[in-house]
């Protein structure tokens, strides 16, 4: 029987309360976090090794995982698009139909293909794929650490601002809809969540963020948990 027990996170740097209280207003966030992405994230791709992943709440588990070889290439797009209001976030959730992580959240992406230039062909070239935003569309701002999974992917999350004017053509095979995201309800630490559930025998811990109906776990809110950490805590 499966046990899950919930711990939330809290924020703790006096200059992250302040920007994530709404008495701040939406038109200074806007502007901070315009600033922290130009000034914070990775301008040119990042070599090496993964600096985070599944393993950051799971480091005893390393030697258990099941992926064996080389990591497997990837790259994921992070889309933004401003609106009057807010910056949102554009997120995906998976096909039901899908043989793995059916009906999950995730970013638009997937692994690389040999004649891919780079990661940020890869990502933009999924993301045409997957909902049909045209790469002309996404102006790339940078790119935040890559991400390790415990089944043998390094994933590249390429952050980019997207034209409003887009319009979206979703491939009903892999993606299921698509949906916005406030960017100051993702990055509010209030909402960054630690869960666990047992799994053969072994807890497990993984990352979480609640928006209304929509659950995101997994690698999607590592990787959003990354990008906080890049941008607030760094």
């Amino acid at each position: 029987m499966e046990q899950r027990t919930i711990l939330c996170l809290c924020a703790s740097r006096p200059s992250v309360i302040k920007l994530t209280n709404p008495s701040c207003g939406r038109h200074d966030f806007m502007e901070d976090f315009r600033q922290r992405l130009t000034q914070h994230l990775h301008k040119t791709l990042p070599s090496g090794a993964a600096r985070c992943g599944d393993f950051d709440l799971n480091p005893d588990l390393r030697s258990q995982s099941s992926h064996g070889g080389p990591l497997v290439s990837a790259a994921v797009l992070v889309p933004l698009v401003e609106r009057a209001d807010e910056i949102y976030m554009l997120l995906t959730r998976r096909s039901d139909d899908l043989p793995s992580h059916a009906g999950q959240v995730s970013f638009p992406g997937g692994k690389a293909h040999e004649d891919d230039m780079d990661a940020t062909a890869t990502a933009l070239r999924e993301t045409h794929e997957e909902v049909g935003i045209q790469p002309s569309l996404v102006s790339v701002i940078g790119f935040l650490d890559r991400y390790e999974t415990r089944t043998g992917f390094s994933i590249l999350p390429v952050v980019g601002m997207i034209d409003p004017s887009f319009s979206l053509k979703i491939d009903g095979r892999e993606v299921a809809e698509v949906f916005e995201v406030p960017v100051s309800f993702l990055m509010n630490p209030a909402n960054h969540q630690r869960h666990s559930i047992e799994y053969e025998g072994t807890r497990r811990f993984y990352y979480a963020i609640s928006y209304k109906d929509y659950y995101i776990w997994g690698a999607t809110a590592g990787m959003l948990k990354s990008m906080y950490d890049t941008l607030y805590e760094l």
